[in-house]
């Protein structure tokens, strides 16, 4: 990409100041031309950096999260913010010499002697949007395989998270410079314009709604991206499963921070002759981890008012439609609000067309494993799909005969952790993957490299053309 200045088109009521956010685009832009191919040392050098970062900034990191949450759990801080960010760091750091070694490739007995690898580049400068349900790992995640990678990142954090925000805008100018790693913070105009810059690549994650627009702006540019977008990820319950089994293990990927997580279980199916034994079971697990509400500190609160006011609207509108609502505890908590289970759901309702994104969760009956399958293929490909049950043939077709992002069998949102595993959606809950190896691909170009020396035996297909090109294809042609 040439390097002058880039011409940014921004929204009439625009407040961002988009001449400092050309002025950092450019600057990474620069640098990279100066350094296309950094060497792995270096590479090393960034992440090394990083984890020491985190590593040394640990509560203040847990004491700004909690800031904007008005309470989060400084234990689900550690366990799903900054155990998940320091262990893909130390993955990448382990694996990224084998990662940039370029591959050997075949080359057909027609175009010999020569050779071919696949050689992997960096792209050059990386836009990350971050949200806010998990500020931290859904910057540190994406900044680790563009690093990795050698290019160069820009993050757009969440207007959300400001006390977030404003701490990792200092403490990565403390780390690095602004030419290798840039926080932008801003209003939604600001994420506007953050799109419109002509990143080699962008990697989005939020709403569907928000990801469309996104795609739109990054269109004008030709910028591919990345978007990890969630959904309504359904959690199915086996006929045979023990319910303490199900009902705990789903109680665990619910309430992990209020239920605010892209993979959480958004409702679950559950055999019609079962649902009582599962709600019971469900109340159980989830009042046993949280006894009370009320000054736990292992409860995480709803994010701002704004979210409380569309959770509770989800209630209202239920209610209204005939759902039934059993909330787990008698009383909200400010913004702490009550786990609660929806029983005589329908498409009618709200809490089953959006993804509810809290501690909400409604209950759909079914006779058969296929009428399961077919409640979730009719419906948009979720981010993450959930199986509870231990026999291996039911497991097979669940995975088979579904679509996802990702799966897990007898568990939830853990596949997210496994380094090793990529991390991305379907159709209308994302498209592209990152984390580990797929992570340096996917902000790498891999490119195909075809090496000959001074001997040249194409000549022999060289015009004018003869028998020798005749017979040749002839060959061919009758194998």
């Amino acid at each position: 990409m040439p390097v002058e200045s880039v011409h940014l088109p921004l929204p009439d009521d625009a407040s961002t100041d988009s001449d400092e956010l050309v002025r950092l685009f450019d600057l990474q832009r620069r640098a990279f031309s100066a350094n296309p191919m950094p060497v792995a040392a270096q590479r090393l050098q960034w992440l090394d950096s990083l984890c020491q970062l985190l590593s040394d900034e640990r509560q203040a990191l847990i004491d700004a999260i909690s800031a904007d949450f008005s309470h989060r759990s400084a234990d689900e801080t550690l366990l799903a913010e900054l155990m998940p960010s320091l262990h893909n760091i130390h993955y990448a750091r382990r694996h990224l010499k084998k990662w940039m070694r370029p591959s050997r490739r075949h080359v057909g007995m027609a175009f010999q002697p020569a050779s071919a690898k696949v050689m992997y580049q960096p792209l050059g400068v990386v836009g990350v949007i971050v949200p806010w349900n998990y500020p931290l790992y859904l910057a540190i995640g994406p900044m680790v395989g563009a690093l990795a990678a050698g290019n160069r990142v820009m993050l757009k954090l969440s207007e959300s998270t400001p006390a977030t925000g404003e701490l990792l805008k200092r403490l990565f100018a403390r780390a690095f410079p602004e030419d290798l790693v840039a926080v932008v913070l801003g209003e939604a105009d600001t994420g506007v314009a953050f799109s419109r810059l002509p990143f080699d690549h962008l990697l989005f994650t939020g709403a569907t709604s928000i990801g469309r627009h996104v795609m739109r702006a990054a269109a004008e540019n030709l910028t591919p991206v990345t978007l990890e977008l969630g959904g309504k990820s359904p959690a199915i319950v086996a006929h045979d499963v023990p319910m303490k089994d199900a009902a705990e293990r789903i109680a665990f990927g619910k309430t992990l921070n209020a239920g605010q997580t892209c993979v959480a279980p958004d409702y679950v199916l559950v055999p019609k002759d079962r649902v009582d034994e599962f709600v019971e079971a469900y109340k159980k697990a989830v009042t046993g981890f949280y006894p009370t509400l009320a000054d736990n500190p292992d409860y995480t609160a709803i994010i701002n008012p704004r979210h409380v006011a569309r959770l509770n609207n989800y209630l209202a509108d239920a209610t209204s439609k005939g759902a039934r609502v059993i909330s787990l505890y008698p009383h909200s908590q400010g913004r702490r609000l009550p786990f609660s289970l929806l029983l005589d759901v329908g498409d009618d309702m709200l809490v089953m067309q959006d993804e509810i994104f809290g501690p909400l969760l409604p209950v759909v009956p079914y006779e058969r494993i296929e009428q399961a399958f077919d409640y979730i293929n009719q419906r948009p490909r979720p981010l993450a799909l959930y199986y509870f049950g231990y026999n291996k043939a039911e497991q097979k077709r669940v995975l088979e005969q579904t679509h996802s992002g990702g799966a897990c069998l007898n568990d939830t949102l853990l596949h997210v952790a496994q380094d090793d595993l990529p991390f991305g959606g379907v159709g209308p809950s994302g498209m592209g993957q990152y984390h580990g190896h797929e992570g340096f691909l996917t902000f790498s170009k891999a490119k195909g490299v075809f090496i000959k020396q001074r001997f040249n035996a194409a000549r022999l297909i060289y015009p004018p053309y003869g028998k020798a090109i005749q017979k040749l294809i002839h060959r061919l042609f009758v194998r």
